[in-house]
Parts: C-alpha cells; sequence; structure tokens
C-alpha cells in the first residue's frame, strides 16, 4: 500500500503523472515534461514537494554528544540554525545513510533524512541513541523553491528570509502557524526548504505556483538537477557497503572528528575509515561525459581502452543544461584522471565516455 503525501491530491490537480517512489505515490513530471522542468528551475524557480523525505527531531541534553556516535560531524561547533550534510555510518564504515542536520536549538537537531531509508534509519537512532527524545514529524510537510528567482518569490511570501546564506535557517511564519526555512536544496541553485503543518501545504504550494516564475517540478527533472550538480542519489551512489572515502565525500568527515582532530573518531566506523584515509581506495566515484546522444544507464558496465573491466555506471541520464548525457560512476582509481578516455557497454554497443570534472553545471549557492 502506498503512502500518501499531504499534495497529493493537489498534484493531481495540476496534471502530475504519479508513480510510486520509496513507497509513497510521487509526481515523476507534470504536463510541462522533465526536460522543460529541468531548464525552469535553472532559469527561474522550480517547485519541489519532498514530504515524502523523513523529518525527524533528535532533542535532549545529550542530542549532541550522542548524535555524534552515529556520524561524523561536528555538532558541537555548529551554531543554532546552522546546517551541515553528514552521513550516517555502520560499523564496517559504509553508509547508511546520508542526511542534513540542521541544529534547531541548544539541545535540539533537525535531521532530514531520505524516505527510502526512513525506517531502517529510526530504527537505526532507536537502537543506538540514549537519554534522548527521537521525533519523527508526520504533520509536516516538505517543499523545496529551487531557482536563481527562487528567493525573490518566496521573499514575497514568508518575511525574514532574504537574508539567509546557503546551509542557515530561520523560523518565519505564515498565515499565523510556524514555518521553518533553510538555504539548502538538491540542485546546485539557489534555493530553499521549508517544513510547515501540512494542512497549509496546499495553500503555501498554490500561492507559490500563483507566480509567473515558478512551475511545479516532479522527481524526474529532480533526479537530472541532482545529477549535473554531481550529487549522490543515496542507492546509487551510496550504500552500506560504500565507504565516505570511495565515494568522494573525505570532505563531509568534519575535521574536529578525524584522526588528527580535536574530538577524532567515535563514530560507528570510524576506526576503518581512519585506517583507509591515506590509502588508495578500490574504487572512486567519477563523473562521465558521454560522446555522442546515447545516454548511459545505472548498471553499464565500464571499460578502459584495453577493453578491461574497470567499474560501473552508478546514475546516468541526459544533462538537459549541458544538451547531452552525463553519468557518474564508480572505477579503478588509475583510470580516473580528469580527461580519461573510458568505454561504456549500452545494451551490448560501447559508447565512449571521458572522466569529467563535477560538478558538470557550476553550483549557485547563495554564500552571501
Amino acid at each position: 500500500m502506498l503512502k500518501s503525501v499531504a499534495l497529493e491530491s493537489w498534484h493531481l490537480a495540476q496534471g502530475a503523472k504519479l508513480v510510486p517512489f520509496a513507497g509513497y505515490n510521487m509526481p515523476v513530471q507534470y504536463p510541462t515534461g522533465i526536460l522543460k522542468e529541468h531548464l525552469h528551475t535553472r532559469e527561474a524557480a522550480g517547485l519541489f514537494d519532498v514530504s515524502h523525505m523523513g523529518q525527524v527531531v533528535v532533542s535532549g541534553t545529550e542530542a549532541c554528544a550522542q548524535l555524534e556516535k552515529l556520524m561524523p560531524a561536528d555538532l558541537v561547533s555548529l551554531p543554532v540554525h546552522k546546517q551541515t550534510y553528514s552521513l550516517l555510518t555502520n560499523a564496517k564504515g559504509g553508509v547508511i545513510d546520508d542526511l542534513i542536520v540542521t541544529r534547531w536549538s541548544e539541545t535540539a537537531y533537525m535531521l532530514v533524512i531520505n524516505a527510502g531509508c526512513k525506517d531502517k534509519d529510526i530504527a537505526h537512532m532507536g537502537q543506538h541513541l540514549q537519554g534522548v527524545d527521537i521525533q519523527v514529524l508526520e504533520d509536516r510537510a516538505l517543499l523545496a523553491l529551487q531557482g536563481p528567482q527562487a528567493r525573490s518569490v518566496l521573499a514575497d511570501v514568508l518575511p525574514g528570509i532574504q537574508g539567509l546564506v546557503f546551509m542557515t535557517g530561520i523560523w518565519s511564519s505564515y498565515r499565523g502557524e510556524a514555518v521553518y526555512v533553510t538555504c539548502s536544496g538538491y540542485t546546485g541553485e539557489d534555493g530553499f526548504e521549508i517544513s510547515l503543518p501540512n494542512e497549509l501545504a496546499e495553500a503555501f504550494a498554490t500561492e507559490l505556483l500563483g507566480d509567473d516564475r515558478v512551475l511545479p517540478i516532479g522527481l524526474g527533472a529532480r533526479d537530472s538537477l541532482r545529477l549535473e550538480a554531481g550529487l549522490c542519489l543515496y542507492g546509487h551512489e551510496l550504500d552500506e557497503d560504500i565507504s565516505p572515502l570511495e565515494a568522494g565525500l573525505k570532505w563531509a568527515i568534519a575535521k574536529a572528528r578525524r584522526s588528527d582532530g580535536d574530538r577524532p573518531n567515535g563514530y560507528l566506523g570510524s576506526e576503518l575509515i581512519s585506517a583507509a584515509w591515506n590509502e588508495m581506495q578500490a574504487k572512486t566515484r567519477v563523473g562521465l561525459s558521454v560522446m555522442g546522444k546515447r545516454p548511459v544507464r545505472e548498471g553499464a558496465e565500464v571499460f578502459d581502452v584495453d577493453n578491461k573491466l574497470v567499474g560501473r555506471v552508478c546514475s546516468g541520464g541526459f544533462g538537459a543544461t549541458l544538451g547531452a548525457p552525463i553519468a557518474m560512476a564508480y572505477i579503478e582509481p588509475s583510470v580516473a584522471a580528469i580527461g580519461s578516455s573510458l568505454l561504456v557497454d549500452v545494451r551490448g554497443k560501447l559508447v565512449e565516455v571521458e572522466v569529467a570534472k563535477m560538478p558538470f553545471v557550476a553550483q549557485r549557492y547563495f554564500r552571501g
């Protein structure tokens, strides 16, 4: 039985095509089509419903110390209303999930976790966190407004958000109810995520859509936008057998939590990650520019110019901003230099690709 988000009937009224995704009935596209939705987000403002994601508040005097047992974040130094990207790791140094953590107060942290990992993440936290309160916000929707005009659009609807910089948040209000707004997103563009009561979601989305600069955007364009931005998608670039080092996420291991930091290690799998820190990994995540127009897809095998199998594609699709297919893959480090020529098997035909610098499209986060 598929779960419904608060805006399901609203999506249908906009002509959305709904598909099963992570146990939810979600809009994959609207009549505008994925290509135009993608380009509109890059050019103006796109409205995404990401209410299927998990919103979890962990609170209590021990919340900081307890959460640092599960992720390599520096939560001690994270100011109130600041965010950080982090990872829930397992004992073997793999990734249970990637997430965004916002410090709501001195003793409360808001976690946004992936929809497909929600149940296992909550069970994992329940097993390992002691002396804290874990609250799943089932009564709140999560909407994202992304694109170069998102800031001016949202400032007309929510007071006080104009000055927000990337990875910061603020409490605002809509129709007398508290909403929490962060300057963040999954497209590489300036944008915002808004957590608000379910009962206000339809009025809020309708008001935003009343602005000519805004179009509703489905999961199809969300995926192509994040691929251009070089961002990981759990279950593709990340899973419990992939380490942050292989994924190119060393930067997500806070300096204070590294072996030479102020509070080294102490999270699940930290000893294994620290031991492998300076070693060559068995595989590494890279971007691939595809020569020609034939897209390469997840699971396709990657070969070097001597036809030796060197890896596998983890995400692939059409980069609408670039007008060409692009992909990400895990390959052997020996062939991972930028500009290296490789081949991808697409239904028995070898397609030429080149290792490319990521992100494919320059990120435009607003940093003030």
